[in-house]
C-alpha cells in the first residue's frame, strides 16, 4: 500500500504537491489553534487560575520598574528635594482656586440681574418688550422679506384669532420641567409622579459661600405655592476643600466637594413622592392564619436629591453610599456649571446638540485616521490586500 501511494506521489504534478502541503500545513495550524482555545477556556474556569492572573495585573498597574530604586543615594536625594518643590507647587495651585472661587463670586453678582430677569419672563411677571423679542437668525435660517411679511401677517392673524378664542399662557410654561426633561443626567432621576411637582419649579439660583467662609455653593429651587409641600424654596448645599492632602499631596486636583446637605421637604399629608406604601401578606407559623400588613418603603424620585447620605466624621462610607455621592456631586455640579447659566439653551435644545458635535467631532477625527491609515497601505509597493 505504502508503495502505491509513492507512486502516486511520484506520478503527482509538483504544484499539486505543494497545493497538499498548503492544505496539510493549514490544517495543522487549525488543529493548533483549536487546541489553545480549548486550552484556554478550561484554565479561564479555573478560580485559582483567575485568582493568580488578576492578582498580576493588579501587581502591574503603577508598578514601578525599578529604575529609581537602582539610582544612587545623591540622586535620589535630588529626587527628594524636586518632590518638595511638587508639594509646594501643589499649595500654589490651591491658592489659584481659592482666588478662581473669588472671582466666581465675583462674576455671579453680574450675571444675577439677566438671570433674576430671565426667570420674571418665565413667571410672567415681566413682559419682554418687541425689541427684546427680536432674534437674529443663523444664515441658514433667515428667509426672505417677502416670506418673512408673509409669515408676520399669518402670525398675526393667528394672535388675533387666539385673543378671541381665549388668553395666551402667561410666561413660559413648564421651562424648567422642559430643561430636566432634555438632559439625559436629569432625566433618569425623573419619575412620572415628579413631573407635576416639577410644573411648579420657577427658578433655580446658585449660591456662594460668603468673603472669608469655607469653600461652598449652594442651590435654591424656588417653587410657586403647590398642593405638595409647604416650602417655596428647597435648597442644596455643597461644601468644598480647596488644599491638598497631607497624606498625599500630589493627589490635589483642583477643588473638591466633600459633602452635602439638602432641605427637609415638608410634604402635605399623602403627597410624599419618595415613599411608597405596599401591602404584603403575612402566614402565622402556628395557626396559619394569613393576615396583611401595610409597609412604607422608599420611592424613586427627583426629590431624593435633597436626603443624600451623610458623611461621617471619618469619611468612611459603603461602596453604595459612595456611587450615591459620587453622582449627586456630578449633578450638583452640572447644574451650577452648564444648567443655570445656560438654561434657555437646554429649554431649546441647542446646547444639548453642541454637546452631540463635539463628540461626532471626535468620531470624525477617528474616521480620517483611519482612512490615513489605509491611503498609506495602499501606497505601499509591498502591501497585499489579501494578507
Amino acid at each position: 500500500m505504502a508503495d502505491i501511494d509513492n507512486k502516486d506521489q511520484a506520478e503527482m504534478d509538483p504544484a499539486d504537491m505543494e497545493d497538499v502541503e498548503e492544505v496539510e500545513e493549514e490544517e495543522t495550524v487549525e488543529n493548533s489553534k483549536s487546541k489553545a482555545r480549548q486550552l484556554t477556556e478550561q484554565l479561564m474556569q479555573n478560580p485559582q487560575i483567575l485568582a493568580a492572573l488578576q492578582e498580576g495585573l493588579d501587581g502591574l498597574n503603577g508598578s514601578p520598574s525599578g529604575y529609581i530604586e537602582s539610582l544612587p543615594k545623591v540622586v535620589k536625594r535630588r529626587i527628594n528635594a524636586l518632590k518638595n518643590l511638587q508639594v509646594k507647587c501643589a499649595h500654589i495651585e490651591a491658592k489659584f482656586y481659592e482666588e478662581v472661587h473669588e472671582l466666581e463670586r465675583k462674576y455671579a453678582a453680574l450675571y444675577q440681574p439677566l438671570f433674576d430677569k430671565r426667570s420674571d419672563i418665565v413667571k410672567a411677571v415681566y413682559e419682554p418688550t418687541d425689541e427684546e423679542c427680536e432674534w437674529k437668525a443663523d444664515e441658514e435660517e433667515e428667509l426672505t422679506v417677502s416670506k418673512q411679511d408673509e409669515m408676520k401677517e399669518k402670525a398675526k392673524l393667528d394672535e388675533e384669532k387666539k385673543d378671541e378664542e381665549k388668553e395666551d399662557p402667561k410666561g413660559i410654561p413648564e421651562f424648567w420641567l422642559t430643561v430636566f426633561k432634555n438632559v439625559d443626567l436629569l432625566s433618569d432621576m425623573l419619575q412620572e409622579h415628579d413631573e407635576p411637582i416639577l410644573k411648579h419649579l420657577q427658578d433655580i439660583k446658585v449660591k456662594f459661600s460668603d468673603p472669608g467662609q469655607p469653600m461652598s455653593f449652594g442651590l435654591e429651587f424656588h417653587f410657586e405655592p403647590n398642593d405638595f409641600f409647604t416650602n417655596t424654596v428647597l435648597t442644596k448645599t455643597y461644601k468644598m476643600r480647596s488644599e491638598p492632602d497631607e497624606s498625599d499631596p500630589f493627589s490635589f486636583d483642583g477643588p473638591e466637594i466633600i459633602s452635602c446637605t439638602g432641605s427637609t421637604i415638608e410634604w402635605t399629608k399623602g403627597k410624599n413622592v419618595t415613599l411608597k406604601t405596599i401591602k404584603k401578606k403575612q402566614k402565622h407559623k402556628g395557626r396559619g392564619t394569613v393576615r396583611t400588613i401595610t409597609k412604607t418603603v422608599p420611592n424613586d424620585s427627583f426629590f431624593n436629591f435633597f436626603t443624600p447620605p451623610e458623611v461621617p466624621e471619618n469619611g468612611e462610607l459603603d461602596e453604595d453610599s459612595e456611587a450615591v455621592l459620587a453622582a449627586d456631586f456630578e449633578i450638583g455640579h452640572f447644574i451650577r456649571e452648564r444648567i443655570v447659566p445656560r438654561a434657555v439653551l437646554y429649554f431649546t435644545g441647542e446646547a444639548i446638540e453642541d454637546d452631540d458635535d463635539d463628540y461626532d467631532e471626535e468620531g470624525e477625527e477617528a474616521d480620517d485616521e483611519e482612512g490615513e491609515e489605509e491611503a498609506d497601505e495602499e501606497n505601499d509597493p509591498d502591501y497585499d490586500p489579501k494578507v
